[in-house]
């Protein structure tokens, strides 16, 4: 009985520790491609709800990318849309996006 709790004392922990990672790596991934034209990741992420973000992230992101493919104000990121780097990236933007949105409860601790 006690290692059986032990055991699910870990996964638990383990499990919310890989979550805030994917929130951290959204976070780099933000500053790195994002911030040079939308500011601090703090103002962007509260500029939406969580259901938004979540909406906009659909499909790896499809509608994120969408938005700036279709925007000429947003040429100088084509690139980074149209590559698979974005896909790749797409899930830990949205957690990092998601946790921070303005009915989160939850603030960024660097931008």
């Amino acid at each position: 009985m006690i290692k059986s709790s032990a055991l699910i004392l870990i996964l638990v922990i383990s499990t919310v520790s890989s979550l805030d990672a994917a929130a951290y790596k959204g976070q780099k991934v933000y500053v790195e491609s994002c911030k040079v034209c939308h500011g601090g990741g703090q103002a962007m992420a509260v500029s939406k709800d969580i259901r938004t973000w979540e909406k906009i992230m659909n499909k790896k992101g499809e509608r994120l990318a969408d938005i700036h493919l279709s925007s000429k104000k947003a040429e100088a990121s084509w690139s980074y849309f149209n590559d698979h780097k974005f896909t790749k990236d797409a899930k830990h933007l949205e957690d990092f996006l998601v946790d921070y949105a303005k009915d989160s409860g939850n603030v960024p601790a660097c931008n």
